[in-house]
């Protein structure tokens, strides 16, 4: 690994829309800059050794998330569903893909991903790198076989050097495309909100946030046992009493009857720009999710043990329900959503 002090450098020169892109590596062949995730009060972020992340990397992954070249009809990225300005989710209930056909899932919002051991809301994937690679090919979103995939960047003006900038071989496999769109989303990580100020001395918050805050601490909330520090979220899977009869959820991945109804918690950072919520995209606004817990939870076998011990919710007061969204609105990053190093290179 070479010093920060070394001649390394990853450089974009833009020309019109897609058609130019290069990314030029100023050093050693193959001595790449390997970049350390982890920021201050959050865990060590989990990287397999086989997909280290680099600058050089990364800067191959943001080029490739924005890139329609993966689709069918080159209509579509991986941007299309998970939109910077949205924190990588996607403001429709279900996503549309190249064939006008509607999933049954709202696109999860990537925020924090490189510390989430399940991907997808059901959790069939482990990795970034395996959730990579079946929006590719799958037929209601960007419905591309990767055989095909592989030959359009193989025959790319640039795509050839690039991937051995990033990874030392211009054999462009799609196991290398996940990896690199693996490191650029393992880069997305969030941790400028007003909450973490607060944390860090530098403000204080609002009587109705930290009111707010204390009531997600408490028993009468409990929201903290799913949803705690600092990723607020425990990469777990839960059924949270949608339903009485609920989506298979967990259960099509593991066909065990007690996952039935189970789904990924996601991640309560940013949560204010990542409407509609739930798996379905059923709520439109945190009003209604707030209020879905306060009063209409439904039971079912395998709800999770905290839920029917509250008789169908928690049961909040319109203050409480109030200082509740307040708290929420702290873990809003507005310098993640506008940082351009996370942004759209084909438009710069």
């Amino acid at each position: 690994m070479r010093k920060s002090s070394c001649l390394i450098a990853v450089v974009f020169l833009f020309f019109s829309c897609r058609e130019k892109i290069t990314i030029e590596y100023l050093g050693d062949n193959h001595d790449h800059t390997h970049t350390d995730l982890g920021t201050d009060g959050f865990p060590q972020m989990p990287i397999s050794e086989d997909n280290q992340t680099s600058l050089e990397g990364i800067a191959l992954g943001r080029k490739l998330f924005y890139d329609p070249i993966l689709s069918g009809d080159e209509s579509q990225s991986c941007a299309s569903c998970h939109r910077q300005e949205r924190a990588f989710s996607d403001e429709n209930r279900y996503s549309v893909g190249i064939n006008g056909i509607s999933g049954k899932f709202n696109a999860p919002a990537l925020v924090n991903v490189g510390w989430q051991s399940s991907l997808f809301w059901n959790g069939r994937a482990k990795s970034l790198e395996d959730q990579a690679l079946e929006p590719v090919e799958n037929p209601i979103e960007m419905h591309l076989n990767w055989e095909e995939a592989v030959v359009r960047l193989k025959n790319h003006d640039d795509y050839p050097g690039e991937f051995e900038i990033a990874f030392g071989t211009n054999t462009i496999t799609k196991e290398l495309v996940t990896k690199a769109l693996a490191q650029f989303e393992r880069s997305l990580i969030s941790n400028q909100s007003k909450f973490d100020k607060f944390l860090n001395g530098e403000i204080e918050l609002d009587p109705i946030e930290l009111a707010g805050y204390n009531l997600f601490l408490s028993e009468k909330a409990e929201c903290f046992h799913c949803h705690g520090r600092p990723l607020f979220t425990d990469d777990n899977l839960h059924n949270n009493g949608l339903d009485t009869s609920p989506d298979p959820g967990h259960f099509l991945a593991t066909l065990n009857i007690h996952d039935k109804g189970k789904f990924r918690t996601p991640t309560l950072r940013n949560i204010e720009f990542t409407s509609p919520y739930m798996h379905d995209g059923r709520f439109q606004t945190l009003e209604q999710v707030i209020n879905f817990y306060s009063d209409s939870i439904k039971t079912s076998p395998t709800v999770d043990p905290l839920m029917p011990n509250h008789n169908g919710g928690f049961h909040w007061t319109e203050i409480e329900k109030l200082q509740l969204i307040a708290f929420l609105k702290t873990l809003s990053d507005t310098t993640f959503i506008n940082n351009t190093e996370f942004g759209n290179p084909f438009s710069e």
